[in-house]
């Protein structure tokens, strides 16, 4: 099976920055897109960035400017540099990755266990 361990997140003031990385282990061909979500209480998960395992992104508008997404495919890890974070960054943050399994599956969807950032104002 796959999993996602993520780390980094915490308790920051508004302006300050975190890290958050997230690295997949198990048995499996390949990982594609890689990206990260967030879920502020009573609200929906929400798309934050994602990145192709060719190194292109996206970015939630939300967090352009402030937010960037890399990965290390050799490692099987992405991460989530959080810059001038804002109250309104508060959230857990998931992981997900699009992983095959095996060379020509289809690829499945598989999340992290999410992580708290808090930022207080």
């Amino acid at each position: 099976q796959v999993q996602l361990v993520e780390s980094g997140g915490g308790l920051v003031q508004a302006g300050e920055s975190l890290r958050l990385s997230c690295a997949a282990s198990g048995s499996f061909f390949r990982i594609n897109t890689m990206g990260w979500y967030r879920q502020a209480p009573g609200k929906q998960r929400e798309l934050v960035a994602r990145i192709g395992r060719d190194g292109s992104t996206n970015y939630a508008d939300s967090v352009k400017g402030r937010f960037t997404i890399s990965r290390d495919n050799a490692k099987n890890t992405v991460f989530l540099q959080m810059n001038s974070l804002k109250p309104e960054d508060t959230a857990v943050y998931y992981c997900n990755a699009v992983v095959h399994l095996r060379l020509y599956d289809l690829g499945g969807d598989y999340w992290g266990q999410g992580t708290q950032v808090t930022v207080s104002s």
